[in-house]
C-alpha cells in the first residue's frame, strides 16, 4: 500500500504539471487506461548473471553518470539550459514569472542549481529502464537484445510501478522519462512552464516560498540529468536518479565495484521490505510482472534457473511469468 495518500498524489500531479509538464504527460501516457492502484509497466534489459545477482541480493544498482555509455550525460542538458539563461531577455521573463508568486524564488534556484552544479556533474547515480509495450510481452524488444550481443544470456526483466511511489520518496530518489528534446524543444517546454506558472498563480501562493525554490530547482535538475540528444529517442528511456550529495537516504547504500574492468562507487536501491515498511511497494515480489529470457541456446537451463531465484526472492508460481523470446538471432 502507497504510504502516499490519494490527497497528496492529486497535488503531487498538479504540482508535476506545472513544473514539469513533459514529464507529466508521459507519467499520464504510461498509465493511461490502468485501474486504480496498477501500475504501469516497465524493463530492465540486462544480463542473465547480473539478474541473478539482482534477485539473489534484492538490489539493483545505481551508477555515476560518468561511467555511462554516452559520454555526453548531464552536459547536454547543461549547455542547452547555459544557452537559455545567457539570454537576459529570457533569464528575466523567467524570473518575473515566478516573482508574481513567490518573489525571488527563481533567482535563488537558479544560484542554488549553479552552486550544486558541480556535484550535480559529478556525483549523480542512475538506473536505467525502458518503457514496456503489451506487443514486447512474448518476444522482447530486439535492439535491446542487441545492445546485449557479447553475452550468452540476457534477460528482460519486467515490473510495474505507481505511478506516484511513497517508497521512492522516502528513499529520496527521483523518477522521471527521459526527454529526447532538440534544443528549441526545450525553448518552448521552459516558456510552457511559464504559462503554467502565470496561470497558476494564485494557487501557488498557498505554498511556503521554499517549497516553489525546490521546485524550479528539481526542474533544472531534471532538465540536466534526465535530457538525451533525440537521436535515442527509440530507448524509451526512464531514470531513477540519486544525489547522495544534496538528499542522501539512509536506506541506501555504497559499495565499491568492478564494472567492464573499472573501478567505481555504484549506489543499491533496496527492493525488499525486510529493510523498511517504508518501501514494501517496491519489494521484488510486489513490482515483478515477467521475465523474459532472451535468445539464447540454453532457455531450459535459464528458466530453472530463474524460477528458483524468482521463488527465493518471494515471487508466487514464478515458472508460469517465466517466457523464452523466439526472435531468430544467432547468440
Amino acid at each position: 500500500m502507497s504510504l502516499v495518500s490519494p490527497e497528496q498524489i492529486d497535488l503531487l500531479i498538479r504540482l508535476e504539471g506545472i513544473f514539469m509538464p513533459y514529464a507529466r504527460k508521459q507519467r499520464d501516457d504510461a498509465h493511461k487506461n490502468l485501474p486504480d492502484g496498477v501500475g504501469a509497466r516497465f524493463v530492465h534489459y540486462t544480463s542473465a548473471s547480473n539478474l541473478i545477482s539482482i534477485l539473489g541480493k534484492k538490489r539493483l544498482w545505481m551508477r555515476n553518470t560518468n561511467c555511462m555509455d554516452d559520454f555526453r550525460e548531464v552536459s547536454h542538458g547543461y549547455d542547452i539550459l547555459h544557452a537559455y539563461f545567457a539570454d537576459n531577455g529570457r533569464r528575466d521573463a523567467f524570473i518575473a514569472a515566478f516573482d508574481m508568486c513567490a518573489p525571488g524564488a527563481a533567482t535563488e534556484a537558479i544560484g542554488h542549481f549553479n552552486g550544486w552544479f558541480p556535484d550535480i556533474r559529478n556525483n549523480t547515480y542512475i538506473s536505467s529502464v525502458s518503457e514496456h509495450l503489451e506487443r514486447e510481452d512474448l518476444h522482447g524488444r530486439l535492439s535491446m537484445w542487441r545492445a546485449f550481443g557479447n553475452s550468452p544470456a540476457r534477460v528482460a526483466f519486467v515490473f510495474r510501478v505507481p505511478k506516484f511511489s511513497g517508497a521512492a520518496l522516502a528513499m529520496n530518489l527521483n523518477f522521471s522519462p527521459v526527454a529526447y528534446l532538440t534544443e528549441a524543444e526545450i525553448m518552448n517546454n521552459i516558456s510552457e512552464v511559464m504559462l503554467n506558472v502565470q496561470n497558476d498563480t494564485e494557487f501557488l501562493k498557498r505554498f511556503d516560498r521554499q517549497i516553489i525554490v525546490n521546485y524550479i530547482f528539481t526542474m533544472l535538475l531534471l532538465a540536466v540529468t534526465c535530457l538525451k540528444h533525440e537521436g535515442f529517442r527509440e530507448e524509451r528511456e526512464w531514470r531513477v536518479f540519486y544525489s547522495p550529495g544534496q538528499r542522501p537516504s539512509p536506506l541506501i547504500e555504497s559499495t565499491s565495484e568492478v564494472v567492464g574492468g573499472v573501478p567505481q562507487i555504484v549506489y543499491q536501491i533496496p527492493l525488499d521490505k525486510t529493510v523498511s515498511p517504508d518501501i514494501a511497494e517496491l519489494d521484488i515480489a510486489a513490482v515483478f510482472d515477467r521475465l523474459i529470457i532472451g535468445p539464447t541456446q540454453y532457455p531450459i537451463a535459464m528458466i530453472e534457473a530463474f524460477t528458483k531465484a524468482l521463488t527465493a526472492a518471494g515471487v508466487v508460481d514464478a515458472r508460469s511469468k517465466i517466457f523464452p523470446s523466439l526472435i531468430p538471432i544467432r547468440t
